[in-house]
């Protein structure tokens, strides 16, 4: 039996190691010069590329597809992806929240053992080899068409990634190959991205930790998480609003506010108690420099905008009425979102092949026999800290056995 996969990405490779392990004819197509191009600036160049957690606390991370992932992560979990990158050759480290890295603190590394993996298990490897249109007959695949020819298959994977980081070949090749198969394709949108806003210029590049972000579609809450926010040149970002943005992503932006509590310990009455001491201790200096007590300079100004209070009144001359409105921006500071940065910041993609018409077991196709799809093709995504990547590696390892 032939079996090609398309796509040398995180699936692809894992993929086509478990088919070659299992006895199969397997030939990777990469339509780039090299492999793992995506891999090489996951993790900021360090690739994150699982996480060191049991299966059931994983599927809690999952955002959607939890359920159609269940026993797939179950039969190749975090643990065997640690286990096959150790056996072969690549060390590893776990730092918090159970990051798992290469020891090295090299992406290409992870890229490298991979295409070791894979070529010791006797897969073939070409790169520089676009397909261009799978061969499908009668609800069977007979194989692909490149450029240059037609290459006979009983078995097609799928494993081309999305449409985030287009840059790195990402153009979206497995969507148009699964709608030329009759395949239902879920609208993609980004995932674990920053948001464009406006009036937070001034806050550009700084960072507050342990601040509550919730995002709320008229008086419903929809997610409320303490964490590290980043403001920056068009918005905001960082983990929070990464995973914030897994979340919302298929809802009108125009429905959305987001609201940042920059004193989550601190109920209102006492926040009001706090501002009184710092008021009273400084009654002749200006609100933007008694304020730097609570905030970080770059922050200051929007809030005190916010609260309609001028960053040169004296703390002595603040009424009753403004202090109350202060802290009740300090406590849901209103940002309006314009809407989600794109494919080219997203670090994966949310939307893709129906999971309905995915068998979970083997990720084959439920339309055409010997047609699979794995990774990020699929309409499955997660939150940051390896569970993408682990999505893939499992995945693909289910359509390389099966």
């Amino acid at each position: 039996m032939r079996k090609i996969i398309i796509g040398g990405g995180a699936s692809g490779l894992m993929s086509a190691y478990a088919s070659a392990k299992a006895g199969y004819e397997t030939i990777l197509l990469e339509k780039n010069e090299k492999l793992g191009k995506k891999l090489y600036i996951t993790g900021k160049g360090r690739c994150n590329l699982t996480n060191d957690c049991p299966p059931e606390e994983f599927l809690q991370s999952v955002v959607r597809g939890s359920k159609f992932l269940t026993g797939t992560i179950f039969r190749f979990s975090s643990e065997d992806t640690m286990r096959f990158m150790e056996e072969h050759g690549l060390t590893l480290k776990t730092e918090r929240g159970g990051r798992v890295f290469p020891a090295s603190d090299h992406a290409s590394d992870v890229t490298k053992t991979l295409e070791r993996a894979c070529r010791e298990a006797g897969a073939v490897i070409r790169l520089n080899t676009e397909v261009l249109k799978i061969d499908v007959l009668d609800g069977t695949v007979r194989g692909i068409v490149t450029k240059d020819e037609f290459i006979p298959a009983d078995a097609v994977v799928v494993a081309t990634g999305g449409l985030s980081y287009p840059s790195t070949g990402s153009t979206g090749d497995g969507y148009r190959f699964a709608k030329e198969a009759a395949h239902t394709v879920v609208d993609c949108v980004p995932s674990l991205v920053g948001f464009e806003a406006e009036g937070l210029s001034e806050a550009q590049g700084v960072t507050l930790k342990n601040i509550v972000l919730t995002a709320k579609r008229g008086e419903k809450t929809l997610s409320s998480r303490l964490g590290e926010l980043l403001f920056t040149h068009y918005g905001f970002s960082g983990p929070l609003a990464l995973t914030l943005s897994a979340e919302v992503n298929r809802l009108p932006t125009a429905e959305l506010a987001f609201f940042l509590d920059f004193k989550p310990a601190l109920d209102e009455k006492t926040l009001d108690a706090r501002l009184i001491r710092d008021l009273t201790a400084r009654p002749n200096e200006q609100m933007k420099s008694v304020m730097r007590a609570l905030l970080p300079a770059g922050v200051v100004s929007i809030v005190l905008k916010q609260a309609s209070i001028g960053p040169e009144k004296r703390a002595n001359a603040l009424t009753k009425e403004e202090r109350k409105r202060l802290v009740s921006v300090l406590k849901a500071f209103c940002i309006r979102s314009k809407g989600m940065r794109g494919f080219s910041e997203a670090v994966v993609t949310s939307g893709g092949v129906s999971l309905a018409e995915i068998d979970p077991r083997s990720m084959e196709s439920k339309k055409v026999k010997g047609l699979f799809f794995c990774g990020e093709v699929l309409d499955a995504d997660a939150y940051t800290g390896g569970f993408n990547l682990q999505i893939a590696f499992s995945t693909g390892y289910a359509a390389g056995k099966a």
